[in-house]
């Protein structure tokens, strides 16, 4: 337990320098550009991360945002709880989780459709030999042929996003004093917000191992900056507004209702 407590508390340190949490977001959109950079001249030899067979992007990355919700959903109730047991409170946080959630599906769900308007089917993976039968890319790869269209990372898209999600949403372990909590829920906490941090780190590695190793410039730049805008449209505006899920709870907010 102390171990975890020393982890959680440099974690915390970390996260507080101010340096780090504002350029931590624009640190994607360097690594895309400088990454494609070095993919397009071949610098980065092949390894194990070149295959998208990779364990890390099979069973972590393909189903990402599952992985988020999962340790971010009881994160997030442990965390706010211990600020406020309002309903109305617990609830208007747990709707960042829905529209982060939104934000994900309209977001994928467009990319696929930008691929499927703009592609192609063709007999093998040249472009000669197109094939005019099958107008969609889900009907191109059931007949075992090649899709060819404007392919925006989804990968840049997710990981880019899904980070800065987990960074804004662990915000209160900064000013929460969990030695006030029992026991389990404290165990609990702290367990959820390491394992959060582990998986910040491994979606800041896969992210590197796309922006050298798969898809163009364009592609990879188009779904960062698809990312960030999402990230920046919701915590650094509409959060800061009453009718919005709001921005996660710090110390002083429920030390200024106590004096109140």
């Amino acid at each position: 337990m102390a171990a975890v407590d020393v982890v959680v508390g440099n974690l915390v340190t970390l996260w507080r320098i101010p340096a780090v949490r504002q350029k931590f977001p624009w640190m994607f959109l360097l690594i895309s550009v400088v990454g494609s950079i070095l993919k397009e001249f071949q610098v980065i030899p092949q390894t194990y991360f070149s295959s998208s067979r990779n364990v890390l992007n099979v069973y972590f990355v393909k189903v990402s945002w599952g992985w988020t919700l999962l340790l971010l959903t009881p994160f997030l109730l442990l965390s706010n709880t211990a600020f406020s047991r309002n309903v109305l409170f617990l609830v208007r946080r747990l709707l960042s989780l829905a529209v982060a959630t939104a934000v994900w599906y309209v977001c994928t769900e467009t990319f696929f459709y930008i691929e499927d308007v703009t592609g192609s089917c063709f007999k093998a993976d040249s472009m000669d030999n197109v094939s005019l039968e099958y107008t969609s890319k889900a009907a191109c790869r059931r007949a075992g042929l090649h899709w060819h269209g404007y392919d925006i990372s989804g990968h840049s898209f997710i990981l880019t996003y899904s980070a800065l999600f987990i960074v804004e949403e662990t915000v209160p372990m900064a000013s929460l004093r969990t030695e006030s909590l029992s026991v389990l829920p404290r165990m609990v906490l702290n367990f959820l917000y390491v394992a959060l941090n582990l998986i910040v780190i491994i979606w800041l590695w896969m992210f590197i191992c796309t922006a050298v190793y798969f898809h163009d410039l364009s592609h990879k730049v188009l779904g960062t900056v698809t990312g960030l805008l999402a990230w920046y449209l919701t915590y650094r505006l509409w959060y800061l507004h009453p009718l919005s899920p709001g921005l996660p709870p710090q110390r002083h907010m429920k030390e200024k209702k106590q004096n109140t």
